[in-house]
């Protein structure tokens, strides 16, 4: 699993979007039993402490230590750094795992094996992120030219797996349909370009050019943006769901 995102854990913990209440409702729903879960690729816990309140347990893992250390603190969240195809838990120990804005990081042959071996026989498994943000017609314009004309190139390989909604990863589940779910926040400009910065091909860009390349489009967001103070900022959230 590749770990783009150690070196800027405070401004993902910060920007990074979270997970409305009622996809938390539903994925609580799903599991049979709430008595342990774990949320794989944590990051820094949003999903995992969203759901310690439908769990008596709920560990977190992650391969980075400094996402780790950023991590939102809940008293049934027990968080460990972790690599996601070997972990050290037990056969059946969970009811639920999740994986939220991570999967297509992982080795899937190797962390599906883990899952298998440590989700309960009644138990559910699901995978969850968000896709490309939407504002309005101005903003999304620039938006969509800073992440395909600048970036394009500086995408990890993996990145597909985002634009094509999780649809095209393997999934040796018994897949159940699930709802649709977005998130929506009122935010700054300065909040946009702020989460703008963590994406990890704004890492790669940065190292091969030395400049950000949000400084050249960021005049275009402003213009963009007009003269209003916040705006509706929408993420589709991507959801599947399965049974072993």
């Amino acid at each position: 699993m590749k770990d783009n995102f150690s070196q800027h854990s405070k401004a993902y913990s910060q920007f990074r979007p979270g997970y409305p209440p009622e996809l938390i409702t539903y994925l609580a729903s799903i599991a049979n039993g709430h008595e342990c879960m774990w949320d794989c690729g944590t990051g820094n816990g949003q999903l995992a402490v969203a759901l310690s309140g439908h769990f008596q347990k709920v560990y977190a893992t992650d391969l980075s230590k400094n996402q780790i250390a950023n991590a939102r603190q809940k008293e049934n969240v027990i968080y460990k750094v972790e690599n996601a195809e070997k972990s050290g838990f037990s056969d059946r120990q969970f009811d639920l795992i999740t994986v939220a804005q991570a999967i297509h990081w992982f080795n899937f042959d190797a962390f599906y094996s883990e899952v298998n071996r440590t989700l309960k026989a009644d138990g559910a498994f699901a995978v969850t992120g968000y896709a490309l943000l939407k504002v309005d017609a101005d903003t999304d314009r620039v938006v969509q030219r800073l992440y395909s004309d600048i970036l394009g190139g500086y995408w990890d390989k993996e990145r597909r797996y985002i634009d094509e909604l999780y649809q095209t990863i393997p999934f040796p589940f018994r897949e159940e349909k699930a709802p649709d779910f977005k998130s929506e926040y009122q935010w700054t400009s300065e909040q946009l370009t702020g989460y703008l910065e963590t994406w990890s091909a704004m890492r790669h860009y940065i190292r091969e050019n030395g400049e950000n390349p949000v400084d050249l489009v960021r005049d275009e967001l402003k213009e963009s943006w007009g003269n209003r103070e916040k705006k509706k900022v929408t993420f589709p959230m991507m959801l599947r769901v399965g049974m072993i």
